[in-house]
């Protein structure tokens, strides 16, 4: 069954690939981005898919371009056919932002900020702004869940796992470099500082929406050759992607508040 998608930063790198995904396999997708009129690949889609895919303008940093997106998506997605408001099934809150450059003594503050805002600040917000939108769905355990179990590899998944309906999930693009226990050099102060406070935010997201079995993940994509990745990075857009769906697809409620990688592998915090 078709799916509703909203994905952030969409306009490029990852947040397109997402879109592209999505599509190929028949979902309706609402694709944000700061510059709408900018994304040429996106609206080439729109252009391709114009009943599945609506391209809307989201600053996730910004408190009314979110309340904007949350006031105009109802209209977006519509009625079900039985009349009752539709919803949505999966929030990808893929916009970031990674500033290079920066040297122990040189770190500046409004750089702190705007990393802390674009990273964890606003899917946080945003999240907790759409969460009336989230299809949700009831929790078979029958309550809120109170620990992190590791999250097995997709590959070793039980079959009764991968049989499961889908569920409602929040996945919020995170990254290894967020991980306190990995942390072994000094680089990207700004940028780790912020995935590591976006991951606190996923675990607090996924206790607050537990009771309505909604999965909230933090998810590392791996070092993606994407314009914030670099020329060294290692793992494809499209091997990302398709890593990372499968993740999404095949969650359970005892995995929310987990951080794992595109290949379904636990990280430490």
């Amino acid at each position: 069954m078709a799916r509703t998608a909203l994905v952030t930063g969409a306009n490029r790198g990852i947040g397109l690939e997402f879109v592209r995904q999505l599509l190929a396999r028949g979902d309706h997708v609402v694709a944000a981005c700061r510059q709408p009129g900018k994304a040429a690949a996106l609206n080439s889609l729109a252009g391709e898919h114009p009943a599945r895919l609506h391209v809307l303008p989201l600053d996730v940093a910004d408190a009314k371009s979110r309340a904007r997106l949350a006031h105009e998506l109802p209209l977006v997605l519509g009625e079900r056919e039985d009349g009752t408001p539709g919803t949505l099934d999966l929030l990808v809150n893929n916009a970031g932002v990674l500033h290079s450059g920066e040297r122990f003594g040189h770190v500046e503050q409004a750089m702190l900020e705007d990393s802390l805002r674009i990273n964890a600040i606003g899917p946080f917000l945003l999240a907790q702004a759409l969460a009336h939108l989230l299809t949700g769905v009831a929790d078979a355990t029958g309550g809120a869940i109170n620990s992190l179990p590791d999250t097995r590899s997709v590959d070793r998944l039980p079959p009764t796992l991968d049989a499961a309906p889908s569920r409602t999930v929040i996945a919020n693009i995170s990254s290894q470099l967020g991980s306190i226990t990995n942390t072994n050099r000094f680089g990207t102060p700004s940028y780790d500082i912020s995935k590591a406070a976006q991951n606190m935010g996923s675990v607090l997201l996924a206790r607050a929406l537990a009771e309505r079995g909604i999965v909230v993940l933090a998810l590392h994509p791996g070092w993606v050759q994407t314009e914030m990745g670099g020329a060294q990075a290692q793992v494809a857009p499209a091997d990302a992607v398709a890593g990372l769906l499968r993740v999404i697809d095949a969650a359970s409620p005892a995995q929310s508040g987990t951080f794992v990688d595109w290949r379904g592998e636990p990280l430490p915090w």
